[in-house]
């Protein structure tokens, strides 16, 4: 089977990967759960080239994970924003997030990026991958995030060098 026609499989693997299966993707839905909505700021955080994620924000659009919304007339200017359906693709993001804290060979003494805290429980969301006694399906809408300094201070500096380099400013 070519990739091209793995939509078209009877396999449910196969067909969420023809949406959702390279790590572009992923990392454009990380940018929108962590409340990064404009172009150039979704670009600056996952170093994508403005072609591709201009052709994988109209392909998410296009599979309804995603959806835009206007702020701006002149010039037209768009947020993205998850769909119910791109939403349902957090408890994917957490489980990366959980295998990434156990095998991703962080110090033992090394601060976690991004803490998420359960709005309903008060409980950090962890690599144990608890999600909190929760029976339906995981929301990033549910918890309250919290970046920390260094990962705060990097996302920082990728958008400063994002915008020295396309502006010639800071």
């Amino acid at each position: 089977m070519s990739w091209d026609g793995v939509s078209d499989t009877l396999c449910p693997i196969a067909r969420g990967l023809s949406v959702v299966g390279e790590r572009w993707t992923l990392l454009i839905m990380r940018e929108l759960s962590m409340g990064t909505r404009r172009f150039d700021d979704i670009q600056a955080q996952t170093g994508m080239s403005s072609h591709l994620l201009s052709l994988r924000l109209k392909q998410l659009e296009e599979d309804g994970v995603i959806e835009r919304r206007a702020y701006s007339e002149r010039p037209k200017r768009y947020e993205y924003f998850a769909t119910q359906k791109g939403k349902e693709l957090d408890p994917i993001l957490l489980a990366i997030r959980a295998w990434g804290l156990k095998w991703g060979e962080y110090g033992p003494d090394a601060e976690t990026a991004v803490k998420i805290v359960s709005k309903t429980t008060g409980e950090v969301i962890d690599k144990s991958l608890r999600i909190l006694g929760k029976s339906d399906i995981f929301s990033f809408d549910d918890t309250e995030t919290t970046l920390s300094n260094a990962y705060s201070n990097e996302r920082e500096q990728r958008l400063d060098a994002f915008k020295q380099q396309k502006y010639g400013r800071r």
